[in-house]
């Protein structure tokens, strides 16, 4: 149902763009819109027709039911023209929408005369054909927008049929997601059981370099005391060597005498 009772936002839709300024004689040729919107071009909603179903005392205020569906596209203030069934040939008189009820609007007769006979009295249950065009305006207006919708509703369905065979298929995702983390959970110990072996044996290796370097550093200690140079005094070096020789030295071997500025030799 359309909301507004001026007009509709503008649409396009299969070629066919409605605008809030529609005037009253679009064709009804120009309309390309789906079956689904139950619009048939050829058929004319501007005429339909009701019965009089109560009325004030100057009959002026008429209520009107009709089996026509479309009334309750009427708005207050739009312009209906009618006139009674058996006066035919009679000119059409003309009123204007107060209100809507379900199955029924309510209208102010604006002057009876031109279709009805002054002396005769204006019954309640009298036949009338009604023609009105803004309500086939409105008719065209509602069939673009109803079109609008139901390609909204065909976008809904779509979406809610993606949702339901995702709810449909839960326990499957849920298998397949749980397949997926166990796989990735397998490669993930797989690799850190290949990372702890790598790492075993780079301390392995380390292990056998550590032995390596510790034999090397003995090595190279031992050729350090080999190759140390050591400074021996003469005397201290003599008197080892004739004590080893046998041959009368002091119990302790003589200390080194200083030498003096001229050379000479001193004992302390």
């Amino acid at each position: 149902m359309i909301n507004s009772s001026n007009a509709i936002e503008s649409r396009a839709l299969n070629g066919l763009t409605v605008r809030s300024d529609v005037k009253n004689n679009v064709p009804r040729t120009t309309l390309k819109i789906d079956t689904d919107s139950f619009y048939d071009i050829k058929f004319d909603y501007d005429t339909f027709s009701g019965r009089v179903t109560d009325r004030d005392a100057t009959s002026s205020i008429v209520k009107i039911s009709s089996e026509n569906k479309n009334t309750k596209f009427f708005r207050a203030g739009d312009l209906v023209e009618f006139k009674i069934q058996n006066n035919k040939e009679g000119e059409y008189c003309q009123g204007f929408v107060r209100s809507l009820e379900p199955d029924y609007f309510v209208m102010y007769a604006k002057d009876l005369f031109p279709c009805f006979p002054k002396e005769e009295y204006f019954r309640r249950g009298t036949v009338l054909l009604m023609h009105s065009e803004k309500l086939g305006q409105r008719v065209r207006e509602a069939s673009v927008y109803r079109a609008s919708l139901l390609n909204k509703k065909k976008d809904f369905m779509t979406q809610l049929n993606d949702i339901n065979n995702g709810i449909w298929n839960f326990e499957e995702r849920k298998v397949m997601m749980a397949a997926d983390f166990d796989r990735r959970i397998a490669e993930m110990e797989k690799e850190k059981l290949r990372a702890l072996d790598e790492l075993l044996t780079n301390k392995n290796d380390e292990i056998k370099l550590q032995r390596e370097l510790a034999f090397r550093l003995d090595n190279v200690d031992k050729e350090l005391d080999f190759y140390r140079i050591e400074k021996h005094e003469l005397m201290f070096d003599r008197w080892h060597l004739d004590k080893d020789l046998g041959y009368p030295v002091y119990d302790k071997p003589e200390e080194i005498r200083p030498t003096r500025a001229s050379g000479e030799k001193t004992i302390d």
